[in-house]
């Protein structure tokens, strides 16, 4: 459960300004705020299945934007690269500060 709340935490920062106000509403007191279906629909004075529904195709739009764009999986991607690239010049003991400097600026563009 823990991985896929980081995912969608992850898709929800992403692809949040592709959804519509109440998708947003919806995923962010769900999975940022981690407020139960109960107090979601309380809130919006909906029923509990409404709240259900909506936050499950909510996740299927943000897995299908991630599917078409991989904005997700580059950025993941590009994260194992810096950390090999760091893994290797510190074995060679070529890691100096502008180097390191230069990886945590390539970190920071995301």
């Amino acid at each position: 459960m823990f991985e896929k709340t980081t995912r969608m935490n992850f898709l929800i920062d992403i692809y949040e300004s592709l959804l519509t106000e109440k998708q947003k509403s919806y995923v962010s007191l769900y999975y940022l705020e981690d407020l139960s279906l109960g107090e979601i629909a309380e809130e919006f004075e909906v029923s509990r299945q409404a709240v259900y529904d909506n936050i499950k195709r909510t996740e299927a739009v943000l897995e299908n934007y991630e599917t078409k764009l991989g904005v997700l999986q580059k950025y993941q991607e590009r994260e194992q690269l810096i950390e090999q690239i760091e893994q290797h010049l510190t074995q060679h003991k070529q890691l100096d500060d502008g180097v390191a400097a230069l990886l945590q600026q390539l970190k920071n563009m995301d």
